[in-house]
């Protein structure tokens, strides 16, 4: 294995599962353009909150281009994980508890990080969520804080597998 590579290890449900996140994230940004969608705003902050005129200036020149890269980190997050069986709901337990190993090279770890903060954002604009303290009794905020696991299992495995500095 290469030391430019994480090796992140994830059940077969658990990849589909962030697969299918990342592709409904996919699918937000590209046809949220142009409303006034809330998580999109959260996406796209207003560094001018007290200046409309500034804030709208701000958003015209800054909005498409970062929702393009957010677009861009995503595609390649979602290129990473496998491709999952259609007939999910037909797997055995064995089968959707295997583990596999997702390698995500350095070069994209950006990305993934991006990523996976930017869902975090959405769920927790959808769900209301305004601290990570807030309970969750309905079980909506499992995924929230499943995705923010996922998200410190890649930290810390980037910390452990830091390439080689030059010396």
């Amino acid at each position: 294995m290469s030391d430019d590579i994480i090796v992140m290890p994830i059940t077969v449900i658990e990849e589909f599962h962030l697969s299918r996140l990342v592709e409904d994230f996919i699918e937000l940004v590209s046809e949220s353009r142009g409303t006034d969608d809330p998580a999109i705003d959260r996406l796209t902050p207003n560094p001018y909150p007290e200046d409309s005129d500034a804030a709208a200036e701000f958003a015209d020149a800054t909005r498409d281009d970062l929702l393009d890269r957010r677009l861009a980190d995503a595609r390649r997050v979602r290129a990473a994980l496998d491709e999952y069986p259609t007939g999910i709901d037909s797997l055995t337990e064995e089968d959707a508890l295997e583990v596999r190993e997702t390698l995500i090279a350095f070069e994209s770890l950006e990305a993934w990080l991006r990523t996976l903060t930017a869902i975090r954002l959405v769920i927790a604009t959808r769900l209301g969520i305004t601290s990570d303290v807030q309970p969750g009794e309905d079980g909506r905020h499992d995924v929230y804080e499943w995705v923010g696991y996922r998200l410190e299992l890649i930290i810390q495995a980037a910390d452990e597998a830091e390439p080689a500095s030059e010396i």
